[in-house]
């Protein structure tokens, strides 16, 4: 264990005082209902957290320069923050993907930690074969990442790491994340199928693991129909939709060039025939539908639009305009599968705007299934933050 990584032990730690009595099972504890601490502690240190009237409530991360002032970690006052604390809680989550979901028979690609889903509030740590990729959003994980890494290599010997912070994280949790060199794109099977994935990319950890099932329910669409991939980020839903799906057409629509070189790389390693197309989606669509051009299944799985709440008006409209076009570009009695991977935009806000998007397009919309991440992304009844992705399997007439 590395020196920073030394938690104090249980007997000796700070405590901070909340200004509300605790009434609530959710980790997070927010700045306004924390009394700031007397004396100054670096982020990220472990508390000990009692409530306004005196009682000791749990014990977690501290940081006064984030909005999420306490992230509680355990209500158990026997249990420290240590060495055992992560061996216990990776080792847990590690046997959920292997032992109960099998995920090892389906894929060598699933997400190990989820976050707060896990116990760990603050980490997320996906596989991507021989290569786990750490994320941290608080800085709290961040001090114990010697320790969370070398649990990591025991439960995957000779596997390699990659670890990040995305900057505005790092700017909200004060704290230095200075990535290593990122590895030589590594190469993973999902369902049979390849595809090359970039850790250290702009697009999250390297692939989205997370519509791994829904990649899947998609291809049940496909089989002799035309298929539009919006979005099509690395091409995981195109190559789907062709290599396993047998669609007679696919195109792939991003902006991104660098996500469209891998896509095309992608399709290669599956011998999927895949038109992909540098544009952004709006100008696209908007080109291509007076033409009278329809496809049998649409797919829109765009960018989170925001993580700012006050900026959820903007993000609804987004969803608005995208898929009253995606609607439009659907042919009769096809499919759309439509997509938000924005935590702040709830199912219910979601469907209501596929519902306004609907009418303004004209069109009738039948829902079959509305899904999410896989059980790889698991979530507590008491943090609904963990459950971001909506995915909206639709029947367009």
């Amino acid at each position: 264990m590395a020196p920073s990584d030394q938690p104090p032990t249980p007997a000796t730690l700070p405590q901070v005082r909340l200004k509300i009595q605790r009434r609530s099972s959710h980790p997070w504890i927010f700045q306004k209902m924390v009394e700031k601490p007397t004396t100054r502690l670096p982020g990220g240190s472990v508390v000990d957290i009692v409530d306004r009237d005196g009682p000791w409530v749990g014990r977690g991360f501290y940081n006064g320069h984030s909005r999420i002032a306490l992230r509680v970690l355990t209500t158990d006052a026997t249990e420290a923050i240590d060495e055992a604390f992560f061996a216990r809680h990776l080792k847990q989550a590690v046997q959920l993907r292997r032992e109960q979901l099998h995920l090892d028979a389906v894929s060598d690609a699933y997400r190990l930690v989820h976050s707060e889903g896990d116990g760990l509030s603050g980490l997320v740590v996906d596989r991507f074969g021989s290569i786990l990729v750490l994320e941290f959003f608080a800085a709290g994980m961040f001090r114990f990442r010697s320790t969370i890494q070398q649990t990591l290599g025991e439960l995957f010997p000779g596997a390699g790491f990659y670890w990040f912070a995305e900057e505005h994280v790092q700017k909200q949790e004060s704290f230095d994340c200075r990535a290593p060199e990122p590895p030589a794109p590594a190469l993973i099977t999902e369902h049979g199928l390849r595809f090359r994935v970039a850790p250290g990319s702009k697009h999250k950890t390297g692939f989205f693991v997370d519509q791994r099932d829904n990649r899947k329910t998609l291809a049940d669409w496909c089989r002799g129909r035309s298929v539009l991939d919006l979005c099509c980020n690395s091409g995981g839903f195109s190559v789907y939709a062709k290599a396993l799906g047998g669609a007679t057409e696919v195109t792939g629509v991003d902006l991104d060039e660098q996500a469209l070189a891998l896509a095309k790389q992608n399709a290669q390693l599956n011998q999927a025939q895949v038109r992909f197309v540098q544009a952004d989606l709006f100008f696209w669509l908007r080109d291509i539908l007076p033409s009278g051009k329809r496809f049998d299944v649409v797919i829109l799985d765009p960018a989170k639009q925001t993580r700012d709440r006050d900026e959820i008006d903007y993000a609804v409209k987004r969803y608005l305009d995208m898929n009253r076009l995606a609607f439009q570009a659907v042919a009769p009695g096809g499919l759309l599968l439509t997509c938000s991977c924005t935590g702040l935009v709830s199912e219910e806000v979601f469907l209501d705007t596929l519902r306004r998007a609907a009418w303004q397009a004209g069109r009738t919309v039948q829902v079959v299934k509305v899904s999410g991440a896989g059980p790889d992304h698991p979530f507590m009844l008491h943090v609904q933050e963990g459950r971001y992705l909506k995915a909206v399997f639709c029947r367009v007439w």
